[in-house]
């Protein structure tokens, strides 16, 4: 189990870095300039987010020696009220944020905005989330007329 975590740990590292890469014009120079506070705070949500979530996913394989992707979805299902937040869950996870990112990326200007979607697999949705939020946010401070012209 330890080493499905690091795997799982080492492919969200490099989800992560490919979208700081592939965006980094938002990073590097003049770019969007410095950090505001509310983008900060939407890379704070997501690391919060994340090292919750990975508190207890590592406490999960431990736990359960038959620790898969599977037997974690069955194990969503236990009862009536993790019922309807499990299909929340996966609804917003798997649809809407993969749908979300990649249109609304598009039309901002972002590259590659599929990665976040990819980053939610091996790290938290909060996570992929908040930094989407992020570079969102960064986007917008980058290039305002690109941004206003895109959406209109």
């Amino acid at each position: 189990m330890t080493s499905q975590l690091f795997t799982y740990g080492v492919l969200g590292v490099v989800s992560t870095v490919a979208a700081f890469v592939v965006n980094r014009r938002l990073f590097t120079g003049a770019g969007a300039g410095r950090m505001s506070l509310l983008e900060g705070f939407y890379y704070v949500v997501g690391l919060v987010s994340l090292g919750l979530g990975w508190y207890f996913n590592v406490r999960y394989t431990h736990t359960y020696p038959n620790a898969s992707y599977v037997n974690y979805t069955k194990m969503l299902f236990s009862n009536w009220a993790a019922d309807s937040a499990a299909q929340d869950y996966i609804i917003v996870n798997v649809v809407l944020l993969s749908v979300w990112t990649i249109t609304d990326g598009r039309r901002r200007g972002m590259r590659i905005p599929w990665i976040f979607f990819v980053m939610s697999l091996f790290t938290s949705l909060a996570f992929a989330m908040g930094f989407y939020l992020a570079f969102v946010e960064r986007q917008r401070r980058y290039a305002p007329e690109e941004v206003a012209s895109r959406t209109a």
